[in-house]
Formats: C-alpha cells, structure tokens, sequence
C-alpha cells in the first residue's frame, strides 16, 4: 500500500498518557472533544461506536487494548459502502515525554486517496479538540456539527 493511502497524525499533548488514554477510551470523556454520543467498550472484541458528528455514527471493534500506551479499533461509518464499518484500521500509540505525550495515529485501509484526505483533515481537527480539552480548556461547539460526509 502506497504511503500516500495512509494517515498518519503526530500531536504533544501536555498531559501524562493515563489521562490521555481515558480522552480516547472513556465514552463520557470522548463526548469532551467528539461526538454526541458514544458507546465503547475498550477490550479487544469490544465495540467502538461514536456518533461524530451528530449526523453520522462512526463504527469497529477493538483488536487491541494495551491501557496507556496503545488502542488499535477497526473503522467505517455506518450506511458507507465506500468505508463501511470496520473496514478501516486506526492505531494510536501514546509515548511517554517529560512534557507530556506524544500521540501517534496511523489510519490505514482508506480506500481512495479523496477518503485519505478527509479522513486526514477530520483527525486533524478531532486531534486538535482533543489537545485543547486535555489543557483544560473547552473546544466549544464543533465545527463539524452535522456534516455527513
């Protein structure tokens, strides 16, 4: 697979990678930065299901669940034939800094450029919200709100 068929996000957060774990792992913590309802159940097997946008539920299961270091969940949006559930893969790897965590996501299994891009521009500004609320800080409302594609 190409490179360029893969996303791939890097993000310091000012936080240990406990509390950072429970941001990605925790469903009322995940409403924090995404989405407007959330259903995890970080075990591998468990189900991830997050209604990111309020217009569009993103689905997969776990297939790994190291706590503190690493989540790895297969991923599609529910009614997509063009990325159905699980037909993805997002791994994050949380590595320990003295300032904090460096959070690595590597998305992989898009089938499109196009869909590479978006998804690329939709982690960058879930990422993002995600360092804001780690900081302590509200994202306020989200500007994806809505969109279904």
């Amino acid at each position: 697979m190409p490179d360029t068929m893969v996303v791939k996000r890097e993000t310091h957060v000012a936080a240990p990678p406990a509390a950072v774990f429970a941001l990605l792992t925790d469903p009322d913590k995940i409403l924090r930065w995404m989405g407007t309802e959330a259903h995890v159940e970080a075990e591998p097997g468990g189900l991830y299901l997050v209604n990111v946008t309020g217009a569009r539920f993103a689905r997969g299961t776990f297939r790994e669940v190291i706590p503190v270091h690493r989540i790895a969940y297969s991923f599609g949006w529910d009614g997509s034939e063009i990325v159905p559930p699980g037909s993805s893969l997002v791994e994050i790897d949380l590595i320990e800094k003295p300032d904090g965590t460096l959070l690595r996501l590597t998305h992989t299994g898009l089938p499109t450029p196009e869909q590479c891009a978006g998804h690329a521009e939709g982690w960058a500004h879930y990422l993002g919200r995600l360092a804001t609320v780690v900081a302590g800080k509200d994202p306020g409302p989200d500007s994806n709100a809505g969109r279904t594609g």
